[in-house]
């Protein structure tokens, strides 16, 4: 478990090498760069990136742009799992052949965007057309042009009222409305329960009296084609059509330039780096004719970064201890067991100056703890398979990712032994099988050790000593850093009197038979153990009650601080029953998994009954295993952050960030 040391790097080169080694650094990926304000002067400057950075990310935005859209006419081929697969891996020399072709890829952008717009607009009139084809359709009986005015001697009306009108009804009403007409003929087109389709034809003199009428009934008139509803359905209909398959034309036009998709993908990472380089560049100190980089780099590459520099550029790489007043960076380095879990160490926060990586200690009892409340054989290998099978199958997967999935694997692994342990398989599956289908009840799987659903008090006093062996292991760090420190009193005062108070008091504990019975326990401490560990205790006590204040002068306010952290001893309480969660979850993982199996079982012996089973078995298996992994990986953590990080660990560090390529697509590998 180690944070690694960092050094402080200067690199000063001419100006014409400014872009070769930035872009080296940032393939690189190991420099934290930082500003220097206090070299601003007449000689050094800064330079004003803000419009080139401008213009990279128009570029990049637009390239964007092109690469949505040929998603949505060409759909990238995904399998379920390729988003573990990780970036594309390039060379250097791969990575500034592809360069040569970004200005390519712009203008092949810029035709993508005009082709989208093209299929946007031949798309734009289809809603509208198919909206004049649903105004049409009640009129589709009508064999006339809806904008037909009659004859010489006739006037024609053709429109809609409200509502559902019989033929009756609108004679009757116009009847009422203009008695004096005598003639005229009233024909029904079509009717729907909100308007009521007619054609009204009267002599041409009793126009005027027919259509005050029908203005007073509410009358309106369809929108006017010259030509009759069929002829304009038709026509429209081809309209449609025309713009559908014109839109079609230009989705292909578009789907060609699927081979250039990874271009496309590289320009935009390309322009994404081009603004993070010209970001750096803005916060670089230049004169005339040169320019300065300062930054962190850790020590184990710091020797490395030079050959990288000086043997690619004339340029002066010098390396320098960070003072204790820096605001140095934190990059934590553990072995392949212990780095997996540096993603929980950096969730809670980051070591700071003096303070231990926890990483290693975390691990220990991550994977055990983790294991003890999911508790079940069969999840454990089903954890451990799936994540080793990803694991083996992608590897250039994210570091981020790979952490993960190895964490969740030795968590996995330890759930498996925890369940051969306590004698747990999906359950009691392999018992209800037996029992159901083979009439063997005698079969079942035998716990390596105990079944705690069977003795849950004697799961609980387990539960509870890990909890005491986890709390004290927090003690021994905090006892370790204050060692290191040379803080050797401060170790006896808030440690060793902690070991003493808490250990003694755990012993004392042990040799009451009300509490051994409570526990489930066989056996009792011996008296006179008891009684030395009673002396422990309060020797304990009042070593905490002296010394627990000790940076008042005044006894009287020393005393009662000291009291206030003798206190503390019912934080100890709660925390260890904090462990009591080992049992809940490992319980409730176990009596699920059997309820699921005795649910699937009632189908009896029979075809009917295996299927049933098999059902069963796999829906309740898979969201108890679902809900029940969430609530380990929950309560782990919590574990870990408060009882644990709470004995000794503080945090606070800042991550290093280095300047690097944030791409989204493509890696570029820099040998270091």
């Amino acid at each position: 478990m180690s944070v690694l040391a960092m050094k402080r790097v200067l690199i000063c080169s001419t100006k014409q090498n400014r872009k070769g080694i930035l872009e080296t650094l940032q393939r690189a990926g190991a420099v934290e760069i930082v500003r220097n304000d206090a070299l601003q002067d007449e000689i050094f400057t800064r330079q004003d990136t803000s419009s080139a950075k401008a213009i990279f990310q128009k570029n990049a935005s637009l390239v964007n742009q092109a690469i949505g859209i040929l998603e949505e006419h060409a759909p990238e081929q995904k399998g379920m799992l390729d988003s573990l697969a990780g970036r594309k891996e390039l060379t250097v020399a791969e990575y500034e052949r592809k360069v040569k072709d970004r200005d390519e890829s712009i203008a092949a952008c810029n035709e993508i965007i005009a082709l989208e717009k093209e299929y946007a607009e031949a798309l734009a009139d289809v809603p509208k057309l198919e909206a004049q084809l649903v105004a049409l359709e009640p009129w589709l009986n009508y064999d006339l042009p809806l904008d037909y005015p009659g004859t010489k001697k006739t006037s024609v009306f053709v429109g809609t009222l409200p509502g559902y009108q019989t033929l009756a009804d609108v004679t009757t009403k116009l009847a009422e409305l203009a008695p004096e007409v005598e003639n005229v003929e009233v024909q029904l087109i079509s009717q729907t329960p909100q308007l009521t389709y007619v054609f009204i034809v009267c002599l041409r003199r009793d126009a005027e009296a027919i259509s005050d009428a029908l203005h007073k009934m509410n009358f309106a008139k369809p929108p006017l084609e010259k030509l009759n509803p069929k002829e304009a359905t038709e026509q429209i209909t081809r309209e449609i059509e025309k713009s559908k398959k014109k839109a079609e034309e230009v989705s292909l036009k578009i789907a060609a330039f699927v081979p250039r998709r990874d271009d496309f993908k590289f320009a935009s990472d390309y322009f994404t780096m081009r603004v993070d380089k010209y970001e750096v560049l803005g916060g670089l100190d230049q004169s005339n004719h040169t320019f300065l980089l300062e930054g962190y780099v850790p020590a184990v590459k710091a020797k490395k970064l030079e050959d990288l520099i000086t043997t690619k550029f004339d340029a002066v790489v010098e390396f320098s201890d960070p003072t204790e007043e820096e605001d140095t960076p934190v990059l934590l380095k553990n072995n392949g067991f212990t780095a997996p879990v540096e993603t929980v160490v950096e969730s809670y926060s980051l070591p700071s100056k003096g303070e231990i990586d926890p990483s290693f200690l975390v691990s220990l009892f991550y994977y055990v703890l983790f294991g003890m409340m999911l508790g079940d054989a069969g999840y454990g290998l089903i954890i451990a398979l799936a994540t080793g099978i990803c694991l083996l199958k992608f590897k250039g997967m994210e570091k981020g990712m790979k952490k993960t999935l190895t964490m969740f694997f030795f968590c996995g692994v330890s759930t498996a032994i925890w369940g051969v342990i306590f004698g747990s398989f999906f359950g009691d599956t392999v018992n209800v099988v037996a029992s159901t289908f083979f009439n063997r009840p005698d079969v079942t799987v035998k716990a390596l050790w105990f079944e705690p659903i069977n003795e849950p008090m004697r799961m609980m006093a387990f539960c509870f000593l890990v909890g005491l062996i986890h709390l004290f292991t927090g003690l021994g760090a905090k006892l370790y850093e204050l060692l290191k420190a040379g803080k050797v009193l401060d170790a006896i005062y808030d440690v060793v009197f902690w070991y003493m108070l808490v250990g003694g008091a755990v012993i004392y504990l042990l040799s009451m038979p009300m509490i051994t019975n409570m526990l489930a326990i066989t056996w009792l401490m011996p008296a006179n153990v008891a009684k030395i560990a009673s002396y422990v205790a309060i020797v304990g006590a009042i070593g905490i009650i002296l010394t627990g204040g000790r940076d008042s002068k005044n006894w009287g306010i020393r005393i009662a601080k000291g009291l206030y952290s003798f206190y503390g001893i019912t934080s100890y309480l709660s925390d260890v029953l904090s462990y009591s969660r080992l049992l809940a979850l490992g319980l409730a993982t176990s009596v699920i998994a059997s309820v699921f199996n005795k649910m699937g079982s009632m189908g009896g012996s029979g075809i009917v009954g295996v299927i049933m089973f098999i059902l069963v078995f796999l829906v309740g298996q898979t969201l108890n295993l679902l809900i029940n992994l969430l609530g380990a990986y929950v309560h782990t953590n919590r574990l870990q952050f408060v009882e644990f990080f709470g004995k000794f660990y503080e945090g606070g560090g800042r991550a290093f960030e280095p300047f690097t390529e944030n791409t989204k697509y493509f890696k570029i590998k820099e040998d270091m």
